[in-house]
């Protein structure tokens, strides 16, 4: 019988988290790192990724990476195998949630009817063809190896609509609409993560959803107060309410798990 916390043990693993710059990407790599793995920091700025890689607590290396080009994604794969020799998790962290250089305009432009076609596009290929990159080029190589664990980062905006409501000022105004883009997406990445669970399960590769409530990050007060009312637990998600679900899904504690989609919402999809 297995000891318990060695099946959370990622000692002498190694892990890419792409999007590892950001909010929850950072937590990511760390609760990877301190549950032993060595990490590849994968982001777009090289130089960014490997000042925070210096921070983590196993050796841990940055690579400068864009998702959406292949060569790029070659490249990860190749200098994370030249210095560590394996690759045993990726976690498809990086992805586009919709930012509006003009805040004055965001209602407007975020409306269905007004969403722009370059917008749509290029969450598309961030988003989708991005994760689909990473997993091809660097899942084959777990394949081949014949173990892995590959960890698509979703939303729970890819299982239910999206509430406008919540985006609504006290005044009654609407500040911004949950555009179009980001459910289809991470709706796509859920069953994405069911086809590649099908497709490599006979090669020893999980690959399972992490599906995360929104985290509280300096938003409007009114924000914060309306998405938590909608929870079960009354909150939004910290940062590090996630960590457990990762090391969870990229450890050998989940090894009879893959195609599924683990929901860390607070229970807002519970209702």
């Amino acid at each position: 019988m297995t000891d318990v916390k060695k099946l959370f043990d990622l000692s002498g693993k190694v892990a890419i988290v792409t999007g590892a710059l950001g909010l929850i990407g950072k937590h990511h790599c760390f609760a990877l790192a301190e549950a032993g793995a060595n990490v590849v920091v994968a982001d777009l700025n090289e130089l960014s990724c490997q000042q925070f890689a210096d921070t983590l607590p196993t050796e841990s290396i940055g690579v400068g990476v864009n998702i959406i080009e292949k060569a790029s994604v070659e490249n990860l794969r190749d200098r994370t195998l030249n210095k560590f020799g394996r690759i045993d998790i990726l976690v498809n962290n990086a992805a586009i949630n919709d930012m509006f250089e003009n805040p004055q305009a965001a209602a407007e432009l975020s409306m269905f009817e007004n969403y722009p076609l370059d917008m749509w596009q290029k969450s598309l290929d961030v988003n989708v063809t991005g994760t689909f990159l990473c997993s091809q080029i660097i899942g084959k190589v777990m394949a081949e190896n014949g173990k892995g664990s590959i960890i698509n980062i979703a939303s729970t905006y890819g299982m239910v609509g999206p509430d406008q409501s919540i985006y609504k000022k006290p005044d009654g105004t609407q500040s911004f609409y949950k555009s179009p883009s980001y459910p289809a997406t991470k709706g796509a990445i859920i069953n994405f993560t069911r086809f590649l669970a099908a497709y490599w399960g006979n090669k020893g590769v999980r690959v399972n959803t992490l599906s995360p409530g929104g985290v509280e990050n300096n938003q409007d007060e009114y924000f914060v107060k309306n998405y938590s009312a909608k929870t079960m637990l009354g909150r939004m998600a910290s940062a590090d309410d996630y960590k457990g679900a990762i090391v969870f899904l990229a450890s050998d504690a989940s090894s009879y798990m893959t195609g599924a989609n683990l929901v860390v919402d607070g229970g807002w999809t519970a209702w």
